[in-house]
């Protein structure tokens, strides 16, 4: 079975997010006053092919944790969905 997978990457709390800070800068001028706490990660989204939902999510987590993350600094959401 093919299962579609989205993975989302973001920096973990108390690690400097210097492009979110500067986005969070930038949008007073742009008229967008209020907005707070801006964050910058990265989505990435693939299919991946198992024989059931179990398999699939280990063989996520197991390639968030070897490529696509910095486990050290980053932390994952992982959404697995129906397979195709």
């Amino acid at each position: 079975m093919r299962f579609p997978v989205l993975v989302e990457v973001r920096l973990r709390p108390g690690i400097a997010d210097p492009q979110g800070a500067t986005i969070q800068r930038a949008l007073p001028a742009l008229g967008f006053d209020g907005v707070q706490e801006v964050r910058v990660g990265k989505a990435i989204r693939f299919t991946v092919e198992a024989p059931d939902a179990s398999a699939a999510g280990r063989q996520v987590d197991e390639l968030c944790q070897r490529l696509l993350a910095n486990p050290v600094i980053e932390d994952t959401t992982v959404s697995l969905g129906e397979p195709v």
